[in-house]
């Protein structure tokens, strides 16, 4: 094999070497930052990870909201009708957060099947949905007052 040859096979392979390791660091660094979404038909069904970084969105509860007394700490459910998952939550919630409001919060699911929050999300206004919320709705046959389609 001629030298310039050799070098150039050298190269090659340093560069395809090279390129895999940068791939698969650039991948490991990502992956602690991958928050699947999951509506809480599939959390109840048991399709979504425990301990793993997921976001459950829907509409909370009606008389489902309850503050501690003595910390921030707030549980509640989320529902798409079909199914709920309980969420606790420690922190201040935001100002459009309550009951029978669109919502997605963001955190890991417990061996219990409890939600343990360390994001809340609450929609803008009276006519914005999170586009997740709408599609687990919409999916589930259902509006977002709770009534069949």
């Amino acid at each position: 094999m001629h030298s310039v040859r050799k070098q150039r096979l050298y190269l090659v392979l340093f560069v395809v070497l090279f390129s895999s390791v940068a791939i698969g660091l650039v991948t490991y660094a990502l992956r602690g930052n991958i928050n699947l979404f999951y509506p809480p038909v599939q959390v109840a069904e048991g399709k979504a990870p425990i301990g793993q970084s997921i976001r459950v969105g829907g509409m909370v509860e009606r008389n489902s909201l309850q503050r501690a007394a003595d910390s921030l700490q707030v549980s509640f459910m989320l529902t798409d009708y079909q199914a709920s998952v309980p969420v606790v939550y420690v922190g201040i919630l935001p100002d459009l957060f309550g009951e029978e409001q669109g919502a997605v919060a963001s955190g890991v699911l417990d061996s219990d099947g409890v939600l343990q929050a360390t994001e809340i999300l609450a929609k803008h206004d009276e006519n914005y949905m999170p586009p997740e919320v709408a599609y687990a709705l919409e999916n589930s046959g259902y509006d977002k007052k709770g009534n069949t389609k």
